[in-house]
């Protein structure tokens, strides 16, 4: 347990994650400031990670392993629809007493920290007592040997990493268990007067790129069902539509993703049932409409002429 007054614990789900839950863990051991706790647990996976799991286990006293039962999310299909990773972390926190922690904090099995990460997103909690979500930005591979930073808005904390003041964590009810979770929590993080960020300094690397585990092309479907789900309206979805269609694969990727959302609104896929939170949304996507096109430097300037 450390001494600075401060309790972290770290809850990963995963799902055979045997290529990179070794080099997972070692970053965690060479951590400048472990967590208190990490729960790994186990969801069905087939391939060497439980072996794996167990020499964890032996090894780090920080761990403790799980396994959901049979069945639990395995065979679901899509794991982000079915909402796998937050039934399997909610299954883990229900374990422990997780208000004796101050943060709680959710960690993929591939993702790789750098060895400062815990200390230096700590102290960003300690500098600023609103934040309730923290983590860092992502780069994954760019297919040519090298890596390259994952895109995301300054308020958005990627599922994979993200961190929660404990008051936050229980403002806003804990993690949901359906698709568009991450996105959710952190709105109504933000409805409840909390800050959420994403520190571009703290740079992690996610050695398997976001939505790829059940293929690239049901990834990019997901994430415009993502954004129905959320509330985005269809306006916005249209200026993102264009964006992506402008990075690899050129308009492969604008297309799945405006399919994706129009499919979900075909089929009545079931929204945030909360009109505060709709409500919210709107006006958050117009304050966001209005920061790009009229930025802050240009309205202290006078908008630089009309």
């Amino acid at each position: 347990m450390s001494g600075d007054g401060r309790r972290l614990l770290i809850i990963s789900p995963v799902r055979n994650e045997a290529a990179h839950l070794e080099r997972v863990a070692r970053a965690i051991e060479a951590q400048t400031r472990p967590p208190d706790r990490w729960i790994l647990i186990d969801d069905g996976s087939d391939d060497g990670t439980p072996a794996l799991l167990d020499r964890l286990a032996d090894r780090m006293p920080c761990v403790r392993v799980l396994a959901t039962p049979p069945h639990f999310t395995a065979d679901a299909g899509d794991r982000h629809a079915v909402a796998a990773a937050p039934r399997a972390f909610n299954r883990a926190l229900a374990t422990v007493d997780w208000r004796e922690y101050t943060h709680i904090g959710k960690l993929d099995g591939d993702i790789e920290l750098p060895p400062d990460y815990f200390e230096r997103l700590l102290a960003e909690f300690d500098a600023d007592p609103a934040l309730g979500i923290g983590g860092g930005v992502l780069e994954e591979p760019d297919g040519s040997g090298g890596w390259s930073l994952a895109h995301a808005a300054p308020h958005h904390v990627r599922g994979a990493l993200k961190l929660y003041r404990r008051e936050c964590f229980d403002a806003i009810g804990g993690v949901r268990e359906r698709l568009g979770w991450d996105g959710i929590d952190q709105t109504y993080a933000r409805m409840h007067g909390y800050a959420t960020r994403s520190f571009a300094t703290l740079v992690a690397r996610h050695h398997r790129p976001l939505g790829s585990a059940d293929g690239a092309m049901r990834g990019m479907l997901r994430r415009g069902e993502v954004h129905y789900v959320l509330g985005f309206s269809f306006g916005w979805v249209l200026l993102r539509t264009v964006r992506d269609a402008t990075t690899r694969p050129y308009l492969v990727r604008g297309g799945a993703f405006l399919w994706g959302y129009v499919r979900a609104a075909l089929q009545r896929t079931p929204r945030v049932d909360d009109k505060a939170y709709r409500r919210f949304m709107r006006h958050d996507e117009r304050q966001r409409l209005l920061g790009a096109l009229w930025p802050p430097a240009a309205k202290a300037s006078g908008g630089g002429g009309r």
